[in-house]
């Protein structure tokens, strides 16, 4: 005989729901530290003690504004939305999550179509609920607004500043900023004359930045120094003792873009204003010779349009793109590493590679060539497969056509003429 027994069928478990948080300070400061520390700490707690969830993460964004839809953290955030690793996401505030009712909206509406709630503790509202959004674009609206409100209030104080021959907070080499003057810094105001005295003495803003290098100069914001960094402190008025104000002006607080002062608004120019670190008669031969150089190596406009290899070329050494560059000598095209031509061979011990190779070898379809070592190419297709090429410098024995030889022997004997003019003339 059968016998049949009924078996209660379990209660099924629910899922935990995968919960992250979102945190934002937008300033630079030990009291945004510790704000932005006591926020991980509060998400870490309030998550790990409902036993309905579970600990997804917390995405804390330091000293960035909320202006922005690219912040580190916010974009890390997103990405695992995307991926399926987050279910609910808890922000303290509209305005801590975004202060752009774009990038708000647009955020919670892609979370609402993945499923994912967004929940915003002070107003305490879900971006699921049904009235959710709209009051999410009054909310990001406002806070929009409030946003643009302290931009302008903070322009309005550096430009009072400004019309008082006041400057506002900057970083200068050879300088420090105190209660609004500038007091020099003794071992910074030597290497700004050991700048200006080189560049008078004929060196390059190049060979000036790989002497600083080599020296292990230190720059004023720790990063390595630049032709562009030569140049600026090379035209900085304040080096003469004057304070020429509002040289730049952010673009709008959305963007808070820089963008150089060329007549859209006053500037104001102080004389005499601190203590210099050059004299003006220097300063103004400076200026003579910038301009002088500049006159004398103009270059011709660029070509609109990017060339074939135009950021597809990695040098396998430092990583830097290759740049297209004419050979002096021969007025022929050759692909460079960006460090080698701009640090030089201390920097990276890259080799240049003629165009005509290139376009010899990568007669295939490709989407990145990398030099892994001299000779040697390999390149990339777009299915990712990995092409190996070869290549060799022709020597200079080989690429010299007989017309060339004649041209150089030429120029042998006409200098080897001078050289005996000159001592000829000098024994007499």
């Amino acid at each position: 005989m059968k016998t049949i027994t009924k078996q209660e069928a379990l209660p099924k478990i629910p899922r935990r729901k995968r919960v992250a948080a979102y945190a934002r300070v937008s300033r630079d400061s030990d009291a945004m530290k510790h704000s932005l520390s006591a926020q991980v700490s509060y998400y870490n707690e309030l998550i790990q003690n409902r036993m309905d969830w579970e600990f997804a993460g917390v995405y804390p964004d330091y000293a960035e504004t909320g202006t922005k839809d690219q912040r580190p953290e916010f974009q890390r955030m997103l990405a695992d939305c995307r991926a399926g690793k987050i279910d609910m996401v808890i922000t303290k505030s509209v305005t801590r999550f975004a202060r752009n009712t774009v990038t708000t909206l647009e955020a919670v509406r892609e979370l609402k179509l993945l499923g994912m709630d967004v929940f915003f503790e002070k107003e305490n509202i879900h971006s699921m609920s049904g009235d959710g959004e709209l009051m999410l674009s009054i909310l990001a609206s406002y806070a929009q607004e409030e946003s643009r409100s302290a931009s302008e209030n903070v322009k309005w104080r550096l430009r009072s500043k400004f019309k008082e021959g006041r400057p506002s907070s900057t970083v200068i080499m050879g300088y420090k900023l105190v209660d609004g003057t500038f007091i020099i810094v003794p071992e910074e105001a030597e290497v700004v004359r050991m700048i200006f005295d080189d560049f008078l003495s004929g060196m390059g803003r190049n060979a000036i930045m790989k002497k600083l290098t080599e020296l292990d100069v230190p720059n004023k914001r720790g990063g390595s120094w630049t032709e562009t960094t030569i140049y600026t402190m090379l035209r900085n008025e304040k080096y003469v003792g004057d304070l020429c104000l509002q040289k730049w002006f952010s673009e709008n607080h959305i963007s808070k873009k820089k963008r150089m002062n060329k007549g859209e608004l006053p500037q104001y120019y102080v004389e005499n204003s601190h203590e210099p670190i050059i004299d003006r008669d220097t300063f103004i031969k400076v200026q003579a010779e910038l301009d002088r150089r500049a006159a004398l190596h103009s270059l011709p406009p660029r070509k609109s349009e990017p060339y074939q290899f135009t950021g597809k070329i990695v040098c396998g050494q430092c990583g830097k793109n290759y740049r297209r560059k004419i050979n002096g000598t021969g007025k022929k095209a050759v692909w460079v590493c960006g460090t080698f031509n701009q640090r030089g061979k201390a920097a990276c011990d890259s080799r240049q590679i003629p165009e005509s190779v290139l376009l010899e070898i990568a007669d295939t379809d490709f989407t990145k060539i990398l030099i892994s070592e001299p000779g040697v190419l390999i390149i990339v297709r777009p299915d990712g497969t990995e092409i190996e090429k070869q290549w060799q410098h022709k020597s200079r024995r080989e690429s010299w056509t007989p017309a060339m030889r004649q041209a150089a022997k030429e120029r042998q004997l006409k200098l080897n003429q001078e050289r005996r003019a000159k001592s000829d003339g000098q024994q007499q």
